[in-house]
């Protein structure tokens, strides 16, 4: 069985004519060198240079020209909502002392689910959720490459 080796990133295009949307969970759009079968059973490997992060939409083509879209993978998140912005400021000051990657919304942040930090999140004052969505979290001060959606909510 061939393999589809996907090798660079393009920014997102609607308009693009894909071949393959490839679905993936947050963990998953972290890895540079994963290999992974798609949901119509086509083997694909990511080989992109390391340190990449996908987001929701971002292309990829393969060596042989190839593009697949990337979708975030609906996964066990914890959502936490508020529509107090200093309340939403003040959580997401306390998750990133613990280096927690977080989607950031205008009213929510979303992590990976963890009942200590759900409980922190309360007292705090944000009505928490554990629901199952996309989960793109912010790439960090010094990761990803350069853009970021925010359209989860």
């Amino acid at each position: 069985m061939t393999v589809l080796s996907l090798t660079e990133v393009l920014p997102p295009d609607q308009n693009a004519a894909v071949a393959l949307t490839l679905a993936l969970a947050a963990e998953e759009r972290a890895r540079s060198r994963i290999r992974l079968t798609a949901e119509d059973s086509t083997e694909v490997q990511l080989v992109l240079p390391r340190g990449t992060v996908l987001h929701d939409g971002d292309l990829l083509r393969a060596t042989d020209g190839t593009l697949v879209r990337i979708r975030a993978k609906a996964e066990p998140v914890l959502t936490a909502r508020v529509y107090d912005t200093l309340t939403l400021l003040r959580a997401a000051y306390h998750l990133g002392n613990r280096h927690v990657p977080a989607e950031i919304g205008e009213h929510h942040i979303r992590i990976l689910p963890d009942p200590v930090l759900a409980g922190m999140l309360e007292q705090l004052g944000l009505h928490v959720a554990y629901e199952t969505a996309p989960f793109d979290p912010e790439p960090g001060a010094y990761g990803g490459h350069g853009h970021h959606a925010h359209e989860h909510e």
